[in-house]
């Protein structure tokens, strides 16, 4: 349990906020889609501080994730330390629960847990991501590929993976509307 907390805390570190405010840029929760995660950051800054937001947001969870398969926990309680930080990053205590969407999070839980999962799925991203130019459209196919690689390349973690997969989609909705509306911004050129 006390990993599954120290996950948490991890998770809500929002990196966004941090590089922001030492390259001396406004908080991203309160310009472009208001989110503090990867792409509203490069819309807004620019990949330099885009890149440093999504390798922060990736590995703020490796300590407790790493830490849970070393200790040979159960699957269930590593997907459940992996949860952990997913929803501190979406629901963060002290920015009043408003955080990001956990893409980048869930990459760095799923390298930890099932690496080829994560690996799959990021080239996934990128080639939809560069070919839509479109995060949210190329975080949503990933979050359904994820679990699907899974059952293929790591059927133990399917039921987990499938769990972060499922939050990740959660965090979307808004996305998904606009999509629908064809109202979602597109990624810089």
């Amino acid at each position: 349990m006390i990993w599954m907390v120290v996950g948490y805390l991890s998770g809500s570190w929002l990196a966004a906020l941090s590089v922001c405010r030492l390259a001396g840029v406004p908080d991203p929760r309160y310009c472009g889609s208001c989110n503090p995660g990867f792409s509203n950051v490069l819309r807004l800054y620019g990949p330099r501080l885009a890149v440093a937001t999504l390798l922060l947001d990736a590995l703020k969870g490796a300590p407790a994730v790493l830490a849970a398969k070393l200790l040979g926990l159960p699957v269930w309680l590593q997907g459940a330390v992996g949860f952990a930080v997913l929803l501190g990053h979406s629901y963060p205590l002290w920015h009043r629960f408003r955080g990001g969407k956990s893409v980048a999070s869930a990459f760095g839980v799923l390298l930890i847990l099932v690496p080829s999962v994560a690996l799959l799925s990021a080239v996934c991203w990128m080639l939809l991501a560069w070919r839509l130019r479109m995060a949210a459209a190329a975080s949503l196919v990933s979050a359904f590929v994820a679990p699907l690689a899974c059952a293929w390349l790591a059927p133990d973690y399917v039921v987990v993976v499938s769990g972060f997969s499922l939050l990740v989609l959660a965090r979307h909705g808004l996305n998904i509307r606009r999509l629908r509306r064809g109202e979602e911004p597109h990624l810089r050129r």
